[in-house]
């Protein structure tokens, strides 16, 4: 058993928790607000910066700092700047190697002087790399090495005791978050670019282009308007997998409609069984909601969705079918 004896629990009931938390929340959502509000030119000056770097962005702090400074990392590498992160403690004992004149150094810390943070200042310096410094003011041995200083202001961190670092963090990742976007929408940055960083996971399916998930090719059951419903099912009849649509086309080979399932489904059902040797194009849905194939799968997903569909074409450039999604593609990434 523990010689160290264990606090009783302070009395702490739901609906002190809940007052808690949100005065957390407000405080700090206020240091956001303040933070907005005093951005200067200053921050153009580290877009410019950052525009301009032909090497990489090195980013580099220590403690809490350090990992938002790792996040930022993450975010830039992921929207288009070239970036890597560089333990302050670990820069002065070798990995300051790392770091090349075309380099931008941006260095995140609160106080501006954390020890292992300033030690690797004038090395920075001596290598002839730029430094970008966002830190809680201007008078600090950081700021003072800094060709740009974004400064986020000292904040109360948030909670009773006001000593973990909370307030300040969240302030220096909105800024970090800030920069990194702008110099991304500066760039040209665009969703297809993100795609191709992020292939993995949900976010990175929805980024696929569609022409490397749709149905093409043999799956596809394709049909002239002129044809008669029953001389089209018996000719495009498959044993493989096959979509829930026949796509219609005009004699120039144009999406004109589609005839599904479900349309077949109610001719049957309504004894129209004359309509089955009737031109397709008297029974089937004229012009029907499409997609580019250049397009990304989730914006399939949100018009299947949105328009209770179940199965959508893919044309192309002239309105050719070349493709189809079919809803059993998706399942699981349509919103619940």
């Amino acid at each position: 058993m523990s010689s160290v004896a264990l606090k009783q629990s302070i009395p702490f009931d739901y609906f002190e928790q809940l007052r808690e938390a949100r005065e957390i929340i407000r405080h700090e959502a206020d240091a956001l607000i303040a933070l907005s509000s005093h951005l200067d030119t200053r921050f153009c000056e580290a877009v410019e910066l950052l525009l301009e770097c032909s090497g990489r962005v090195i980013v580099t702090g220590i403690g809490k700092a350090g990992i938002i400074g790792q996040k930022m990392t993450a975010t830039l590498s992921s929207t288009g700047t070239r970036s890597m992160f560089l333990h302050a403690a670990e820069g002065v004992h070798g990995d300051l190697g790392c770091v090349s004149l075309d380099d931008i150094v941006l260095v995140f810390s609160n106080s501006g002087n954390t020890e292992e943070v300033c030690r690797i200042l004038p090395i920075v310096q001596q290598l002839g790399a730029k430094i970008i410094a966002i830190t809680a003011g201007s008078e600090n041995r950081l700021a003072r090495a800094a060709d740009v200083v974004l400064e986020i202001g000292k904040h109360r961190e948030a909670g009773q005791l006001s000593l973990a670092p909370s307030t300040s963090t969240t302030a220096m990742l909105a800024m970090a978050d800030a920069l990194a976007l702008v110099v991304s929408q500066a760039k040209g940055f665009t969703t297809r670019d993100f795609g191709t960083f992020h292939p993995g996971g949900s976010l990175g399916r929805q980024l696929t282009p569609i022409r490397e998930v749709m149905r093409h090719g043999d799956e596809l059951r394709i049909a002239v308007m002129d044809e008669s419903v029953r001389g089209i099912l018996q000719r495009l009849r498959s044993s493989g997998r096959r979509t829930g649509a026949v796509l219609i086309t005009d004699k120039q080979g144009v999406l004109c409609g589609v005839f599904t399932d479900s349309d077949l489904a109610r001719i049957l059902e309504q004894h129209r069984d004359e309509q089955l040797d009737s031109a397709v194009s008297e029974v089937m849905t004229s012009n029907p909601a499409t997609l580019q194939d250049t397009t990304c799968l989730g914006d399939a997903v949100t018009m299947l969705t949105e328009l209770k569909i179940s199965e959508l074409p893919i044309v192309d450039k002239a309105g050719r079918p070349v493709g189809l999604i079919d809803i059993t593609d998706v399942i699981g990434m349509a919103p619940g």
